[in-house]
């Protein structure tokens, strides 16, 4: 009697030779007219509620300049008072309270935001470590429960990393970089410190921030952490292979500020940006960490004796760009990390960091078969992770019991990385590598519909041999948008073949093709975690060539059989 046997395939990329480091040249300048609506309800026997806010400051850096007119915040209720006080980071919050309050209270934000960053060379003569810093500036060389540089097992990274480095710049670079490709994004890590980032390998952009900050602060150099809003608006720079298209979701953010003895505080955001961030960010709130920077969005209340629960919040962003240049130009060096950095051209000091050889072909991991059973084995493999059936509106911090009795939200960093993939006119692509024969039955999309009416299918291409879809392979059975659940959060959406697909070694790409007017966004992952970074790729009506590469990754996933 025959036995089967169950097995799945992860198939991962290992490391490239090919550096994605990516030299941005030009500028970005827009006039943002912002607005932020909250609507709070109580939690029951609710005595004091508190509302906090952060007005966001004016900023300038060599990179990235930040000027905020027309600060406007209102209540549909009037509070029984508000105050506004400057706190020990230079943070102005504003605090609104009431005492016994309504059934509902809605909250808007609102000011103008001018923003540019330049893109230009920068020149920096900072040794390494930093020396004579001023008295505010080495405060933020001081270790946190969440940036624990005094930690043993950081300060080895940190001296690792940097032990030749004679320069600031050329020591940060090489944190940065050994960051960029060591952590995976997450978007519910189980703890948003330094110490799970570093034993884990994953974290979202707290994660991110809280290493960075830590590496860095264990050597000498002074680093806050930033937290504010990103906002959707994709910008794009020219390459030598097309059109490099930028997005990030739109929603609180965490990053860092880094300082220069010669330039002041420089913008970074540890996930892809060095040096810089792009106008797309909304500067609000600074500190040591992120458990200190809360007051932007906390809310905190009391409740009676006998009462639980928490109360209902809601918030949503929109930002209306009445102007936006954007001229960008992006060239890849032959150096830095295998996942994407970007980065103005800096004059100073360093080593470059190169990769050692590796072809790009997928690793695949495998079970042992008993017996030695050569049998056609399940597999299923793509870029898996992201949170099924996640409301993003409805998901906030939990609450806690801090000593002055009153419980507290504090903001949420789930954001909801999608793209709107059924918009008249444009084609999304996604690629996926093989390194042995398969049989491909069904590949799926990690998808929200939203609405509408028609199908969709997935066409399944070869790859032109320049990195980009060529001719057509297969194409799955037609999908009805009736047949797709319109419940919050995103989830699994599979497309069957008519016949099992047999691949051969090598690239292949997913197109989502669609008729009728459906309303669907496609899950993506910030990075690329699994595929090369030219992977995910778009074009727009009358486009002759899928030139446009994306900065993100979307989920999907390739069901079927090996061993055949």
């Amino acid at each position: 009697m025959k036995r089967s046997h169950l097995l799945f395939l992860l198939i991962v990329p290992v490391i490239s030779s090919r550096a994605e480091n990516f030299i941005l040249n030009g500028h970005l300048i827009s006039h943002i007219e912002y607005r932020m609506d909250q609507s709070i309800v109580p939690a029951p026997g609710t005595r004091l509620l508190v509302l906090s806010y952060v007005e966001p400051p004016d900023f300038d850096s060599p990179s990235y300049r930040q000027s905020i007119d027309q600060f406007h915040l209102s209540f549909s209720t009037d509070p029984a008072r508000i105050e506004k006080v400057r706190d020990n980071r230079g943070n102005s919050v504003i605090t609104a309270t009431w005492i016994g309050p309504p059934d509902q209270i809605r909250a808007t934000v609102s000011f103008l935001a001018a923003n540019r960053t330049r893109l230009q060379p920068l020149v920096t003569s900072a040794r390494f470590p930093p020396k004579r810093l001023p008295a505010d500036v080495v405060v933020y060389l001081q270790p946190t429960s969440q940036v624990p540089s005094d930690d043993a097992a950081i300060i080895r990274r940190a001296k690792a990393l940097t032990k030749n480095a004679a320069t600031e710049f050329d020591a940060v670079q090489k944190i940065l970089t050994w960051i960029v490709d060591y952590i995976r994004y997450e978007l519910r890590p189980d703890a948003y410190g330094a110490a799970y980032a570093l034993e884990t390998g994953l974290g979202n952009c707290q994660n991110y921030s809280h290493l960075t900050a830590a590496l860095m602060r264990a050597v000498g150099i002074p680093v806050r952490i930033v937290n504010g809003i990103t906002l959707k608006e994709a910008y794009h720079a020219r390459t030598g292979k097309g059109i490099l298209t930028m997005r990030m979701a739109q929603g609180r953010h965490s990053w860092i500020e880094v300082y220069f003895p010669d330039l002041g505080w420089i913008p970074f955001d540890p996930q892809q940006m060095q040096l810089f961030v792009s106008n797309r960010f909304i500067r609000i709130e600074v500190g040591l960490d992120n458990n200190e920077t809360v007051a932007d969005g906390c809310v905190r209340w009391r409740q009676s004796s006998g009462y639980t629960g928490m109360p209902v919040f809601h918030e949503s962003i929109r930002a209306s760009f009445s102007t936006d240049e954007v001229r960008l130009t992006a060239d890849r060096q032959n150096y830095g990390p295998r996942k994407i950095l970007f980065t103005p051209a800096v004059e100073a000091e360093f080593s470059a960091l190169f990769f050692r050889e590796a072809s790009e072909a997928p690793a695949v991991f495998t079970a042992e078969v008993p017996g030695g059973v050569d049998l056609p084995m399940p597999v299923m493999f793509g870029n898996l992770d992201f949170p099924e059936d996640i409301d993003f509106l409805e998901t906030r911090s939990p609450g806690e019991s801090p000593a002055d009795s009153l419980r507290m939200l504090t903001r949420n960093f789930l954001v909801e990385t999608a793209e709107y993939v059924t918009s008249g006119g444009q084609q999304y692509a996604q690629t996926f590598l093989v390194d042995r024969p398969v049989m491909i039955h069904q590949t799926g999309l990690a998808l929200h519909k939203f609405g509408g009416h028609g199908q969709l299918w997935v066409e399944l291409l070869r790859d032109d041999g320049t990195g980009r879809p060529g001719e057509a392979v297969a194409v799955t059975q037609l999908k009805p948008l009736s047949q797709i659940s319109a419940a919050a959060g995103y989830r699994w959406e599979d497309f069957d073949f008519d016949t099992p697909v047999r691949l051969e070694p090598g690239r292949y790409w997913l197109v989502l093709a669609y008729t009728g007017s459906p309303v669907v966004n496609w899950f993506f992952s910030y990075g690329k975690p699994v595929g090369p970074s030219d992977g995910t790729r778009y074009k727009v009506l009358f486009d002759e060539d899928w030139d446009r590469i994306l900065n993100y990754e979307f989920n999907y996933r390739i069901i079927g059989s090996t061993g055949m």
